[in-house]
């Protein structure tokens, strides 16, 4: 696929990364030569100096014949008017913009995005999507990671197996006839080991779940808890629930999570900046029950005052990684329950995830999804980036008849896939996109845990998990509707 980025920043960087491993066709616009430079040492990509608004600039880049825009420059103006000229002059069939305003968020309001407005397909925002990812991870204080697929109705988490939890030590074999009613398999475990980074382990019904693995488990939404439960509480003792929480960084993101969190109406919020104009600007914009303190969340004796041994959760959402790193360092010594730091460097993201600190996060990662489903090939509904971008969980629905497609009318038995691609769930039932009359179905969606018996029909939403990226193209093929297949 061939595809124009406008904008090398945080962002554009992720997004060049994730899509050259793809062996994508990529061209990067920016402004600023010397950063596109940068990215051309260091990826297999073109970059082009000028500004993404000037049509010349745009066919220099080769917009002609460019199969996806996505404009991801620092300001909203650029981006929706880059997708307004890609539209008109050079009609690129698939544009994205990156808009941080809510005012632009308005992704159904066609006459301000649509054909007749700025020509835009899909907005992103980063800071929606951290703060919407946060809400889950706040919503499963277990959790290391909850991604959702089919609208919600399925999720993937990941959690760190703790001694004494009543899965933990079983073989997966047995798990599954200890909870036969439980709706979930586990579709990959990372082992620690000595002096060296986690280790994939392959999973059947053979492997044992040790003390300190990390698990990735898919199930039904509402089962979630209950499976969480099995892989980490100890001796059936619950986790302790989140109510206090204190969050270092009065930012874009700081203040929308403030607010999201503070509608729900459960929880203690209190809010540390250092700059005296942003503490006064979130003072009179969020609710009143919502604490804002001047100061810095390296802080000893700040941290002391404000008793943060009582907090359930710690995060440092601030521009800068060391100080988010430092701050939950201390935070969590002092007694913190948990902590997240907020870190835009994928390096310290790696070195720092499931250490002192329980979840290290980077924005991007967190919307990365969001774009590579417009990238996939075949029916794909949802793809997260897992795993630092080496693995990834696929949500593909199944298309045709047993006579133009390989998988529908067969049984999971039948199915060819890759070695170590799991089959994790299948979701039935869902309202067909390509329903002209968006008709509700008969009956509730259902979630299915596959077996070697179940049969693939038309309309299932099926969701993957892969351990490399390399196996996607092999899953998309494998889906993919051919009038001659038979």
């Amino acid at each position: 696929m061939k595809i124009i980025i406008l904008g090398a920043g945080r962002v554009g960087y992720s997004v060049a990364d994730s899509l050259v491993s793809e062996k994508n066709d990529i061209t990067v616009i920016d402004t600023d030569a010397e950063r596109l430079r940068e990215l051309e040492a260091r990826f297999d990509l073109r970059g082009v100096v000028g500004n993404g608004i000037d049509p010349q600039v745009l066919a220099e880049a080769g917009a002609r014949d460019t199969d996806l825009l996505i404009a991801c420059a620092a300001q909203d103006e650029t981006n929706l008017v880059c997708c307004k000229v890609a539209q008109l002059v050079f009609n690129i069939p698939t544009r994205i913009a990156r808009v941080r305003s809510s005012g632009f968020a308005l992704e159904h309001d066609d006459q301000l995005l649509g054909k007749d407005g700025f020509g835009v397909d899909r907005i992103i925002c980063p800071e929606e999507s951290l703060t919407r990812y946060i809400g889950k991870l706040v919503e499963y204080p277990e959790a290391l990671q909850v991604r959702e697929f089919a609208g919600g109705r399925a999720c993937l988490v990941s959690v760190r197996a703790r001694p004494g939890a009543s899965m933990v030590g079983m073989r997966i074999a047995t798990m599954r006839e200890t909870a036969p009613d439980v709706a979930m398999r586990i579709v990959a475990i990372y082992r620690r080991f000595p002096d060296e980074p986690d280790r994939f382990v392959p999973c059947d019904g053979a492997t044992r779940v040790e003390p300190g693995d990390e698990v990735f488990v898919l199930s039904a939404r509402e089962q979630i808890p209950q499976v969480l439960a099995a892989l980490y509480h100890q001796n059936g003792h619950p986790a302790r629930p989140v109510r206090r929480i204190m969050v270092a960084g009065g930012g874009r993101v700081g203040m929308r999570l403030a607010r999201q969190l503070g509608q729900l109406g459960r929880f203690h919020i209190k809010i540390l900046e250092e700059s005296q104009e942003r503490c006064v600007a979130l003072a009179s914009e969020l609710p009143s029950d919502i604490l804002v303190l001047q100061g810095d969340a390296t802080d000893e004796d700040l941290l002391s005052e404000e008793s943060i041994e009582e907090v359930d959760l710690f995060l440092a959402l601030t521009d800068d990684d060391e100080d988010n790193i430092m701050s939950c360092l201390l935070a969590k010594r002092m007694g913190a329950s948990r902590v997240l730091a907020l870190i835009n460097r994928r390096t310290y993201a790696d070195l720092m995830h499931g250490t002192q600190i329980d979840i290290a996060l980077s924005p991007a990662q967190a919307m990365l999804g969001e774009l590579l489903a417009y990238v996939r090939r075949g029916d794909v509904q949802a793809v997260h980036s897992l795993r630092r971008g080496v693995a990834e969980a696929l949500e593909i629905v199944a298309r045709g008849d047993r006579k133009s497609s390989r998988v529908v009318g067969r049984r999971v038995s039948e199915i060819h896939l890759p070695a170590q691609v799991h089959m994790g769930l299948i979701v039935r039932g869902l309202p067909d996109a390509g329903d002209a009359q968006g008709a509700a179905p008969a009956a509730e969606p259902q979630v299915i845990i596959p077996r070697s018996h179940t049969v693939i029909e038309s309309n299932d939403h099926v969701v993957f998990f892969l351990p490399h990226k390399r196996l996607v193209r092999e899953v998309e093929r494998l889906f993919r509707v051919s009038a001659t297949f038979f």
